[in-house]
């Protein structure tokens, strides 16, 4: 990479695609920052400078953009790279100057199997209605388990699928089903707003990028009760905090009611972690799977949501599994590292007490 003050974002998203990195990080002070399987590799050249983090974000940003960073300091959107690769894009002011970090969005789609999700997980996509939430923390590969079970449903039903993203990441063509695609901030305002809209635009299926807000939770829970089947994510970790997260955006006089809407409509949750692997280069995915049944039904009506545990880890016959028992599987297949075991799981004694017992 030469050390020249011309570089070009090109250049830049040649190199993150050439060394199949997932991100870019483009910061003041700091040469570029590649990150590949999980580690940050510094591209072999000077610092950038205010200047330069300025010109490469006005090589890839438009006027409607530009404004949202100058008002609101920062904005995010999806850019294609040549027919080779599409990033998702976040820049931000930082110290006064422009930051940028872009992620590269994978361009083939992963099956179910190869994430490494159960076989259970597909039988729910043809679900003719209720609520699938896909939660974990940011950049734990939520969007891409979220786009293979989208690219299912369009290739096995015949349906009106809308996605409303923020940004869209993965483009989907038409296949078997007609897929409707709106982009926030660029073809509808909000995502509550895109929710209430999508059920006069007779849908089938319908995938909202992020459960942010109240309105969001409640137009989400509305569209899974009348006949739609939704998909979701949100930023938590396991089944029980999940629940307890979208009953708790409420009021308190609501609760209940929720608590009722959700043990109806809930069909399941997958909550996963990404890790970083000790076998070989790349990154794996750790998961915990909860399928509704009449039991966590119940358990969530009666506000007992710290029992759902206990009966995920009886609940293999639904496919079902406990975080902890998947990293506990990736570890002895030597697949993570102990570390990563510990620090993921949700007990990490009992996890401790386990391998004692294996010893």
């Amino acid at each position: 990479m030469s050390n020249e003050t011309g570089l070009s974002m090109e250049e830049l998203l040649q190199v993150v695609v050439d060394e199949q990195a997932s991100d870019l990080h483009l910061t003041v002070g700091v040469p570029p920052v590649l990150r590949i399987n999980g580690h940050m590799h510094p591209v072999d050249m000077r610092a950038l400078t205010a200047d330069d983090t300025r010109r490469l974000m006005e090589s890839i940003i438009d006027d409607e953009h530009r404004k949202r960073v100058e008002e609101k300091g920062g904005t995010d959107f999806g850019y294609g790279f040549k027919d080779e690769a599409r990033f998702r894009v976040s820049v931000y002011r930082q110290r006064g100057d422009i930051g940028i970090a872009m992620r590269q969005i994978p361009r083939k789609l992963m099956t179910l199997e190869e994430i490494g999700l159960p076989p259970q997980v597909k039988e729910l996509l043809f679900k003719p209605r209720g609520l699938i939430l896909v939660t974990g923390p940011t950049g734990c590969g939520k969007t891409t388990t979220l786009a293979s079970m989208i690219d299912i449903i369009n290739r096995e039903r015949d349906a009106h699928i809308i996605t409303v993203e923020d940004p869209i990441e993965y483009h989907h063509e038409h296949n078997k089903s007609i897929i409707t695609q709106r982009d926030i901030g660029v073809d509808v305002v909000s995502f509550s707003y895109a929710l209430r809209s999508a059920l006069r635009q007779d849908p089938d299926v319908i995938l909202v990028g992020e459960m942010r807000d109240l309105e969001t939770m409640a137009a989400a829970l509305t569209a899974a009760e009348t006949g739609h089947l939704v998909l979701a994510t949100l930023h938590t970790t396991g089944a029980a905090r999940t629940v307890n997260r979208i009953v708790d955006a409420f009021p308190t006089n609501q609760q209940e009611q929720v608590r009722t809407q959700l043990s109806f409509s809930l069909q399941a949750v997958i909550s996963q972690v990404l890790l970083i692997r000790e076998d070989k280069p790349g990154r794996i995915a750790a998961f915990e799977f909860m399928v509704a049944t009449p039991s966590i039904r119940s358990l969530i009506r009666e506000n007992k949501t710290y029992r759902i545990s206990s009966d995920i880890q009886t609940g293999a016959r639904w496919g079902m599994v406990s975080l902890d028992a998947s990293l506990m599987g990736l570890y002895e297949r030597g697949i993570i590292s102990y570390e990563d075991l510990i620090t993921q799981s949700q007990d990490p004694d009992s996890v401790v007490q386990k391998l004692k017992e294996m010893e």
